[in-house]
């Protein structure tokens, strides 16, 4: 740009780089439950009843049966159950997909003759 026959020197871009065009686009695409949602995601929690049932029914879970139980819920998810029982190494989950929170577990001689309710959904893992 001239300006009184002399050339003045660019004004830098105030438009954001860097960390802070990141922030932006982080505030710009969701809402921060969808951000922690997503940074959770494959993460599965454990409620503090299902923790009760798990160690009164003796019901301890390895880091390939969490690994599991993970992907049974993803499979839920991306068949858009909301609550969902979870069968897998004779042992019963009944899991918020949502929330992916395990709200309650049975090991094999406690799933014998019971009803299952409030679930819309159901995954059988080997």
């Amino acid at each position: 740009m001239i300006y009184n026959n002399r050339p003045v020197p660019a004004i830098p871009s105030l438009t954001p780089t860097g960390e802070v065009q990141k922030r932006q686009n982080i505030q710009g695409t969701g809402n921060f439950q969808d951000i922690l949602n997503e940074k959770l995601k494959g993460d599965i929690k454990i409620s503090k009843h299902a923790q009760m049932r798990m160690q009164m029914r003796n019901v301890n879970l390895t880091e390939t049966q969490r690994e599991k139980l993970m992907k049974a819920v993803d499979k839920a998810d991306a068949k858009g159950v909301k609550d969902t029982l979870i069968v897998m190494d004779r042992i019963a989950f009944v899991v918020n997909v949502k929330n992916r929170t395990v709200i309650t577990a049975l090991n094999s001689s406690e799933m014998k003759e019971n009803v299952f309710t409030n679930i819309d959904g159901a995954v059988f893992t080997d």
